[in-house]
């Protein structure tokens, strides 16, 4: 599963907004968009880290959660 649609899932099931998002991660609202939407691939260690911080999810679960690329 591509990452835009894996943290789309998890916003959706803990009912969280992408601006959320940028509120605990510090990037651009742009920046999230991009990579929810799966226009922007290149997703770096830091910022998979606020993600999945964010989210609530430890990152070696969000990534055996299918396969998620990096």
């Amino acid at each position: 599963m591509e990452v835009g649609l894996k943290i789309g899932k998890y916003l959706k099931d803990r009912g969280i907004t992408q601006a959320f998002l940028v509120r605990e991660t510090g990037l651009t609202a742009s920046a999230i968009s991009d990579i929810c939407s799966g226009s922007r691939k290149g997703i770096d260690c830091l910022e998979y880290f606020k993600i999945c911080k964010a989210l609530g999810v430890d990152m070696m679960t969000f990534i055996a959660d299918g396969e998620a690329e990096l």
